[in-house]
């Protein structure tokens, strides 16, 4: 089992009230994730960028951190 920490983007917005993800995007750096959060962070109600564990066999995700945050967000930790 391979597990490699991988860098995340996920914008949020709203649908019926409710706050949903939309469509997560991988970035190759920290450095990179926290950029394109924030150049997307002006299209979404919220963003952030994650730094996370992969399984490289299943894709399962774990331990996320998080690195940069605009505007309002899930708890990720919460599910």
């Amino acid at each position: 089992m391979a597990i490699a920490e991988k860098f995340i983007v996920l914008p949020y917005k709203k649908n019926r009230g409710n706050l949903v993800p939309a469509e997560m995007r991988q970035a190759s750096n920290a450095m990179s994730a926290e950029k394109i959060a924030t150049a997307m962070s002006s299209r979404f109600v919220g963003v952030a960028a994650y730094a996370v564990m992969v399984d490289d066999e299943t894709g399962d995700m774990t331990s996320p951190r998080l690195l940069i945050q605009h505007g309002e967000i899930a708890d990720l930790n919460a599910a």
